[in-house]
């Protein structure tokens, strides 16, 4: 289903473009790679101004921009989980050796947010929907479509998953990163996972989320981010799920674009 009014507990719901230290070259970017407008919201001045990316007029993310002062904030892609309960979700990532970035805030009522950093080093957000449920569209073209950790610390990053967000995990066997995890909520597939260092991905780079997004055609998107001013990172690369590259836009955000097979697609009518 693509477009969406509510989330199950435990699925990703909102993604972030953070810190930006500038939203009109962010729009001038994301709109010619995704058709993406960022039109300003009659509450963003309230909410430090904070915008909402929309395609075909549904919300399909956030864009963040930098905060005053700090201009050492990276800007990056943020994935935020929906629960049901943001304080319970908190007090669960401390107990279980996870470190509260930021503590549950109530949004003007749109719903309450929480950052929290995972005991391998990866951030992730938590929403605890009021009236704004998270993307009206996903699992289309310039849409997002799935989140994935890469991390050194696999077993660790299961166990705490799993307590916070009830999460189970399914493998299966991958020819690029050895094993890949899917996170499960009861049979449906809600995230994924790699190792790091099994992926060959230099040491320098830590635990983190990648959002993927989707498009028609990969080669041509990672022509489009290039031609705006944004960098390939890697790929394309062809698995038995489509095909996928990891990009950058013009200030360092990496994100992943996705082509999805056609067998995929099929299954999907």
């Amino acid at each position: 289903m693509s477009e969406r009014s509510s989330y199950a507990p435990g699925t990703p719901s909102w993604v972030e473009l953070s810190g930006t230290p500038d939203i009109e070259a962010s729009e001038a970017f994301y709109r010619e790679v995704f058709g993406w407008e960022m039109p300003e919201q009659p509450n963003s001045a309230q909410l430090g101004g904070y915008r909402r990316a929309k395609l075909n007029g549904k919300d399909v993310a956030g864009v963040s921009p930098r905060m005053d002062g700090n201009e050492q904030q990276p800007t990056v892609w943020a994935t935020y989980v929906s629960v049901e309960d943001a304080a319970a979700t908190t007090a669960a990532v401390k107990d279980n050796g996870g470190s509260v970035i930021v503590e549950p805030m109530d949004v003007m009522g749109l719903g309450t947010m929480g950052v929290f950093t995972d005991p391998t080093g990866a951030v992730c957000g938590v929403w605890q929907p009021g009236t704004f449920a998270g993307a009206e569209l996903v699992n289309e073209p310039a849409t997002f479509g799935w989140s994935e950790l890469g991390t050194r610390d696999t077993a660790a990053a299961k166990d705490f998953y799993g307590a916070v967000f009830d999460w189970g995990c399914e493998e299966e066997d991958s020819p690029r990163v050895g094993t890949y995890t899917i996170f499960k909520v009861g049979e449906a597939m809600v995230a994924g996972m790699i190792d790091l260092a099994a992926a060959g991905v230099p040491a320098e780079v830590p635990a983190h989320w990648l959002v993927y997004f989707g498009v028609a055609d990969t080669d041509a998107a990672v022509e489009r981010v290039k031609a705006a001013g944004g960098s390939l990172q890697m790929g394309p690369i062809d698995i038995p799920q489509g095909r996928f590259a990891v990009v950058a836009d013009p200030f360092g955000a990496v994100f992943a674009v996705m082509q999805v097979s056609e067998e995929i697609q099929a299954s999907a009518r």
